[in-house]
């Protein structure tokens, strides 16, 4: 492959590991306008290194996916933590008793005289 073509191949590869953005051309952000002028100097960046980056980046990429896939809890708040775990082996947790709705809070304490 050519080197203007490996090249062009490569800048799409970066590309499509990044966030998609809305179409728009005035769209880019500043990591895709580094990487275009990374991309277009000639001399600044051998093609090994550029192909090397590419291949860390699609691996942290994927990182993220497993890391997601692999460990659903890791964004949850404890209390849905520990229900959805109750929930896996097969039980439903409690519902919490509240004094709301149960007249206890009237100060007679459930004493009449």
């Amino acid at each position: 492959m050519t080197t203007p073509a490996k090249l062009r191949s490569i800048y799409r590869s970066f590309l499509r590991e990044l966030p998609s953005r809305p179409l728009s051309p005035t769209s880019r952000t500043p990591l895709q306008t580094r990487i275009r002028e990374t991309i277009a100097s000639d001399a600044s960046t051998p093609i090994e290194h550029a192909d090397q980056f590419l291949q860390y980046v699609k691996a942290q990429r994927m990182y993220a996916t497993l890391l997601e896939r692999y460990n659903p809890g890791m964004n949850m708040d404890e209390e849905e933590r520990v229900r959805l775990t109750a929930r896996r082996v097969g039980m439903d947790l409690p519902k919490e008793f509240s004094y709301a709705g149960s007249g206890e809070g009237d100060g007679n304490n459930g004493n009449q005289k």
